[in-house]
């Protein structure tokens, strides 16, 4: 036991455990599953990004991970309004084009980082259980201090859900009745949702404000922000599965796998 005296300051020192945590529920159960999870995404996303022959089918639908198409080696009716602004001399899979934005959104997300903090490099891995590192230095260093701008990824994935929701309105117009055209309204709802939910969408509405009585309009918008806020977490998980969904679906329909009378 530290002694003092009255003249010396009260030395406080972190408990000395000899073992890992003192828990006895199933504590690793939760970063496991969301270890397993996030790899599910990493995965199948490496392999559409890349998957750049199937992205496509002829009744309006566009995978998700491939939209918006860019350039002239995408087929016409993929490409988004029409237009080709890279060109021809682009070549590889369309998905690389716009990979960043999205993936960037999600990588610098505040619950996805406690995701990946926690399952990947165990920092920790649960609540009062030990981490294997030996310091802690946040995100104050590179590279976790790019995680600052998650802020302008977030007007970057604004515009990615608005065109997944005009990639959904175009399958609804051509194939209103098809399986696909209801997946696809749904994963834009999904993404849209939790984009609006994200916490630098709350705070820009009206995290700045001091007086919500002179804005009454930016209140509303901040009070359901707000409640979007707090499904964040399940938001997350929900899109996340929504546009591998989406974007199988439409792959399968692409390759032929999938032909159900209103597909």
């Amino acid at each position: 036991m530290t002694q003092t005296t009255p003249e010396s300051p009260v030395r406080r020192q972190r408990a000395q455990l000899k073992v890992r945590t003192l828990r006895t529920d199933n504590w690793w159960l939760a970063p496991l599953l969301t270890f397993l999870g996030l790899s599910s995404f990493l995965v199948y996303g490496v392999w559409a990004i890349f998957d750049g022959s199937y992205y496509y089918a002829s009744s309006e639908y566009i995978a998700p991970f491939s939209s918006p198409c860019l350039a002239t080696s995408c087929p016409e009716g993929a490409r988004f309004l029409g237009l080709a602004p890279f060109g021809d001399w682009y070549a590889l899979p369309p998905g690389l084009l716009i990979l960043g934005l999205p993936g960037g959104f999600r990588l610098t997300c505040y619950y996805y980082r406690k995701s990946y903090y926690r399952s990947f490099w165990l920092s920790p891995p649960a609540c009062s259980v030990q981490e294997p590192h030996g310091k802690y230095t946040g995100e104050t260093r590179f590279p976790l201090i790019i995680q600052n701008i998650h802020r302008y990824f977030f007007y970057a994935a604004i515009a990615i859900g608005l065109i997944l929701a005009y990639d959904a309105v175009l399958a609804l117009i051509h194939t209103p009745t098809g399986l696909g055209t209801w997946i696809l309204i749904l994963n834009a709802v999904l993404i849209n949702l939790y984009t609006l939910s994200c916490h630098s969408c709350r705070h820009i509405t009206a995290g700045r404000l001091n007086h919500f009585s002179r804005h009454p309009v930016r209140y509303k918008a901040w009070t359901f922000v707000s409640k979007l806020n707090a499904k964040h977490q399940p938001l997350a998980w929900a899109s996340m599965f929504s546009v591998m969904g989406a974007d199988l679906y439409v792959r399968l329909v692409a390759k032929g796998i999938v032909n159900f009378p209103f597909a």
